[in-house]
């Protein structure tokens, strides 16, 4: 099977050297046993790339069981992985089989497998080791025959080093590695993907296959995708839903545009990256601070250079800097004023959170 036979057999879509590299990686290790790790930010496909594997793999005739571990209650989470007995528990009526023992001669995916509790993450690693288990009630150890793949967004060396995740675990999934890059970093991908959900679409519901210009598939590739392939397809099957004549334009993506913009109007301000959501609240007000700094300078220039002394009267220089916090304090009021004390359409104008506005209102001692 070539490359190319084995994207369109299991669903890649994508022709970058990264998609590519991977798919190379998949062949080589995809007919052995060896565990899998998974690793990406969330959205870009990464059961795609779980149901690939198991596809090609010896164990395609039996089950691929997708768990999402981050879903599932702590307090029934070692149930559900390995089953229990009737009676074991109140509320146990009767017995059930848990994720591994339905996986039997199959795949087991774990995906989101750094929410896992550092109890079960104990258990889990006994029955990747030895391919057994004991259900919740029973007196006996079930042996089960299971490959593992594992998927994260998370970064499990950082979370090893926080003691948030067991070191052997990590090394016990991470055999072998798959990064699945963003669609920022992949954007020769995105027309391709694009297309594939415009037929997938036409098809699902039975209707015509709608076009898209060129210039739209342009505004697609020029925005940064933070939800990628999942926000992608969204996007793309809400734009045909909305289409009145089947024609997928510029305009079908007008709030991309704007996006867009703002991200081209702000790309050589200074960014300075914080950890809390507090912090990345007033970075985005900084950055908006500082942009609308450069625009009084031109503008002072331009009235300059045509000899009026709008921005000098009272003798202050021309090249004054304000404080941050001042200009904060301004640019906070200026927003209060213009939605007339809307605090949730001011925290829109400004790019911050309520509870961000509501502090900085009473920081300020600002009238509402």
């Amino acid at each position: 099977m070539t490359r190319e036979e084995f994207k369109e057999k299991f669903g890649v879509i994508g022709r970058s050297k990264e998609i590519n590299d991977i798919v190379d990686v998949i062949m080589q290790v995809g007919k052995s046993d060896i565990s899998i790790l998974i690793f990406g930010e969330s959205g870009v496909g990464k059961e795609v790339f779980a149901r690939a594997i198991h596809g090609y793999s010896n164990r395609s005739n039996n089950q691929l069981v997708s768990v999402n571990c981050g879903a599932i209650p702590e307090g029934i989470l070692e149930s559900e992985l390995f089953g229990h007995r009737k009676g074991s528990f109140t509320g146990a009526i009767e017995s059930r089989k848990g994720y591994f023992e339905i996986a039997d001669g199959g795949t087991l995916f774990l995906d989101e497998i750094a929410e896992l509790p550092l109890t079960t993450q104990v258990k889990l690693l006994r029955a990747i080791e030895t391919q057994e288990f004991m259900k919740i009630g029973a007196e006996s150890i079930s042996k089960v025959d299971i490959r593992i793949i594992a998927a994260t967004n998370k970064d499990l060396q950082r979370e090893v080093e926080s003691k948030r995740f067991r070191e052997d675990l990590y090394f016990r999934l991470k055999a072998v590695t798959l990064s699945i890059p963003p669609l920022r970093k992949r954007k020769s991908d995105i027309e391709l993907l694009v297309h594939h959900f415009i037929n997938s679409y036409a098809l699902q519901n039975k209707i015509q296959r709608p076009q898209i210009t060129g210039e739209a598939i342009e505004v697609l590739k020029n925005y940064t995708w933070p939800g990628n392939v999942r926000e992608l397809k969204n996007t793309v099957e809400t734009a045909i839903a909305l289409s009145r004549d089947g024609i997928l334009t510029e305009d079908s993506f007008m709030g991309l545009s704007a996006i867009v913009e703002e991200e081209y109007a702000t790309r050589n301000l200074p960014v300075y990256l914080r950890k809390s959501s507090e912090d990345a609240d007033r970075e985005l007000m900084y950055r908006a601070l500082f942009e609308l700094k450069k625009d009084i300078m031109e503008l002072k220039d331009i009235v300059l250079h045509q000899g009026q002394e709008m921005f000098n009267h009272n003798n202050k220089p021309d090249d004054e800097i304000k404080s941050l916090d001042v200009l904060e304090k301004e640019a906070i009021q200026s927003a209060l004023d213009k939605t007339r004390g809307s605090k949730r359409t001011a925290a829109k104008l400004l790019n911050i959170s309520e509870r961000t506005l509501y502090r900085k209102i009473k920081e300020y001692d600002l009238s509402v």
